[in-house]
């Protein structure tokens, strides 16, 4: 969903934008799926697959979408991560972007990188996603999903009768 406004003696029009995405995952591997896409300069950065909200769309369907085409890996949403908000100017707009995050399961496909957009995808282990992700805010998302499985993955583990007061 876009829409735009002008502000009074600014030279740029703002640009609203909002799109959904997240961190798709294969608990039973332990890695996550992430798309690699070229800057400017030609460094691959890493980073979370998403992309624009279509008219009639959830977030959540839109995650899980973005996350097939960009990837090839289809999923269903787990849980809400949180939303990431940022700025930036492309093509004489400025651009205030608001992306949702889902913690996302991948439940098949083929890891593939057939979106134009992309560069590369990759499985990568949870314990790299820290130094592969390009940027903070998408560390941090994937640091929280990582906690919460953590916890989810203890909850589910059962305890021994020492440990259960036996």
């Amino acid at each position: 969903m876009r829409t735009r406004r002008r502000r009074r003696g600014s030279k740029l029009t703002t640009v609203n934008e909002t799109s959904a995405g997240g961190l798709a995952i294969d608990p039973e591997r332990e890695c996550a799926v992430l798309i690699g896409r070229l800057d400017r300069s030609g460094t691959l950065l890493w980073s979370l697959p998403k992309g624009h909200i279509e008219p009639g769309e959830t977030p959540e369907q839109t995650a899980v979408r973005e996350v097939k085409e960009e990837t090839g890996i289809s999923a269903e949403v787990l849980m809400p991560l949180g939303t990431i908000d940022y700025w930036f100017v492309a093509e004489h707009k400025r651009v205030h972007k608001t992306v949702h995050h889902f913690l996302l399961a991948a439940v098949g496909g083929e890891l593939s990188d057939a979106d134009v957009e992309v560069t590369e995808v990759a499985w990568v282990p949870f314990a790299d996603l820290q130094h592969k992700l390009a940027y903070a805010d998408e560390r941090e998302l994937a640091g929280k999903a990582l906690e919460l499985i953590e916890a989810a993955k203890a909850r589910l583990t059962p305890r021994s009768s020492d440990e259960a007061g036996d």
